[in-house]
């Protein structure tokens, strides 16, 4: 069994926002994103797969089909296949998110 603590993979970096990969198969990916204060991914799309974004830590905005919404912890939103989505932390503090897709893209 491969079980980790979602914990002791947080890593934050200045440069970029960082994807940290817990889980990766062939079929989907499940990871943490990282970011800093200023730090976000752009708006882009997956035309066949679904992507859903979960607040762990801090506070970020999303963006999905061209609407913009505030997570906070515990929160969660999902970008279906075809829809436009990113992130960005606008906030003073570190944000923590859970990221899950499927199927994975090539």
């Amino acid at each position: 069994m491969n079980a980790k603590t979602l914990a002791e993979l947080v890593h934050f970096a200045p440069e970029k926002m960082q994807k940290v990969s817990i889980f990766d198969s062939r079929y989907m990916f499940y990871d943490l994103y990282c970011l800093m204060p200023g730090q976000s991914q752009k708006v882009h799309v997956h035309q066949d797969a679904d992507k859903i974004y979960l607040a762990l830590e801090g506070e970020v905005m999303v963006t999905v089909g061209g609407l913009e919404k505030g997570l906070t912890r515990g929160q969660a939103v999902m970008a279906k296949a075809g829809e436009t989505h990113g992130v960005r932390n606008a906030s003073s503090n570190p944000a923590v998110l859970l990221v899950v897709m499927s199927p994975k893209p090539n």
